[in-house]
C-alpha cells in the first residue's frame, strides 16, 4: 500500500519547488533506494509535460571511485554532467544512503582532488540558479541508513522527515505559503541591516552582511525547508565559534569543531574528533577557509540533532555557517570545492544581535511576526 504523503510530497516537489511547465527539461536524481519517490516525482514531472532526465545511481559506485580511481582519473571533469547542466531547466536531487559511512576512511585529498575538479559544475549551477534560469530542489528519502543515524526505526524517521515537511496536513503547499510570509518578513529586516553578532557557549563572532541579500528557504531550495540565509562580506568575520553538533561531510564525522576568524579567514581549527580532516577540507582551495554561508534554522518542526545536514541545518532556534563556496545571488563571491555547513544550537543561552539590537534570545525571535515555534 502506497503511502499518501510520498504522492503529496512528489506533486509538492513538481508544483510548488521548482514549479514545472510543460516542455521545461528536469534532471531527476537519486539513489536506486530512492525508488518509490523517484517513479512518483517522474510520474508527476510527465504529467505536467515536462521533458526528463532522469539518472539513478547505486551508493556503492562512489566508493569503488574513491578506491581505485588514479589521480588523473579524480581530477576529470565530465564534459556530460558539465553539458547537462548548461541545458537543464529544474533539478530535483532525491538523497538516499544505503550506508552513509561509506566514504569514512578514505584519504581526505583524494575526497579533496575530485571535489575541487568538480567546482566548475557547481559554479556553474549556482551561477544559473542566481540568475533564475536553473530551478532546483533536494530532498530526502527515509531509508533504513538515515534513520540508523538518527537513533529512530524506518517508521520513526519516515514519520520524522515527513512531519519536517508539513505532509501530513491536507494542504502541504498552503502550508508552506504562510511559512514563507513569516520567513519573508525576517529576510526583509535583515536586508536593511549592516551587522551580524551571535553569542553563545564559546561563542562569539561577528560578520558584516552591509550590500548582502538574505534569501528565504520556504521549500523552493531544499525540502523540507526552514532557514534565511545570506553570504557575509568574505573579509569580514570576526572571532569564534563552537559548534554544537557533528558536522558531517563526504561520510566523515567530525566532532566538538571550534573555529576562530580574524579578517574572514579561519586562523585556528580545533575539534575533539576529526581534526586530520577539517584542516584538509579547510585547506583545499583558497576559497575554503573563508565563510560563503550564514543563516538561520527557522523549522520548528525540526527539534533534534539526526546527522543529516538537510535537517540539522533548519532546526528552529539554531544557526549555521558553511566554510566554502558562496550562493552568488547573496552577493557573495567566495569560490571553492567546498560548501560544508556546521550548526550551532542558541536555543540554551544564545543570543543574535542585529546591527547591536538584540533580535533572539534562547532560539526564539522577539519579533512575533518572524518564525515562531
Amino acid at each position: 500500500m502506497k503511502d499518501p504523503r510520498v504522492e503529496k510530497l512528489a506533486n509538492l516537489l513538481v508544483d510548488y519547488s521548482v514549479k514545472l511547465k510543460p516542455r521545461d527539461i528536469v534532471a531527476i536524481n537519486g539513489e536506486a533506494i530512492a525508488a518509490p519517490l523517484i517513479r512518483e516525482v517522474y510520474r508527476a514531472a510527465l504529467r505536467r509535460g515536462a521533458f526528463v532526465i532522469c539518472d539513478i545511481a547505486l551508493d556503492s559506485v562512489s566508493e569503488i571511485f574513491y578506491a581505485e580511481a588514479n589521480k588523473e582519473q579524480l581530477q576529470w571533469l565530465s564534459p556530460f554532467a558539465l553539458y547537462k547542466v548548461r541545458k537543464i531547466d529544474a533539478s530535483i536531487g532525491i538523497w538516499a544512503d544505503e550506508n552513509t559511512k561509506g566514504l569514512s576512511n578514505v584519504d581526505p585529498k583524494r575526497l579533496a582532488l575530485a571535489s575541487a575538479a568538480r567546482k566548475p559544475i557547481s559554479k556553474l549551477f549556482m551561477d544559473r540558479a542566481a540568475a533564475g534560469t536553473l530551478r532546483w530542489c533536494g530532498t530526502q528519502w527515509p531509508c533504513h541508513a538515515s534513520a540508523q543515524d538518527a537513533e529512530m526505526s524506518l517508521e520513526e524517521y519516515e514519520d520524522f522527515v515527513f512531519g519536517a515537511g508539513h505532509l501530513d496536513a491536507s494542504n502541504p503547499i498552503r502550508v508552506w505559503q504562510q511559512i514563507s510570509q513569516r520567513q519573508q518578513a525576517l529576510a526583509d529586516f535583515l536586508n536593511r541591516r549592516r551587522q551580524i553578532r551571535i553569542v553563545a557557549e564559546d561563542t562569539d563572532i561577528t560578520f558584516s552582511i552591509k550590500g548582502h541579500k538574505w534569501i528565504n528557504c520556504d521549500g523552493r531550495y531544499n525540502f523540507p525547508d526552514g532557514e534565511v540565509f545570506t553570504g557575509p562580506v568574505e573579509d569580514s568575520v570576526e572571532g569564534h565559534i563552537k559548534f554544537s553538533f557533528p558536522a558531517v561531510h563526504g561520510g566523515r564525522e567530525v566532532d566538538g569543531i571550534r573555529l576562530t576568524f580574524e579578517k574572514g579567514r579561519v586562523v585556528k581549527a580545533e575539534a575533539s574528533k576529526g581534526q586530520d580532516f577539517l584542516r584538509a577540507m579547510i585547506a583545499m582551495d583558497k576559497g575554503s577557509c573563508y565563510l560563503g554561508e550564514a543563516a538561520f534554522g527557522t523549522n520548528y518542526n525540526v527539534k533534534r540533532y539526526t546527522k543529516n545536514t538537510l535537517f540539522d541545518e533548519k532546526i528552529g532556534g539554531t544557526i549555521h555557517l558553511a566554510l566554502g563556496a558562496g550562493y552568488p545571488e547573496t552577493g557573495n563571491k567566495n569560490r571553492s570545492g567546498l560548501h560544508w555547513d556546521m550548526v550551532c544550537d542558541l536555543r540554551n543561552g544564545g543570543e543574535i544581535y542585529a546591527d547591536g539590537e538584540l533580535i533572539q534570545k534562547n532560539g526564539r525571535f522577539l519579533n512575533k511576526k518572524f518564525p515562531q515555534p
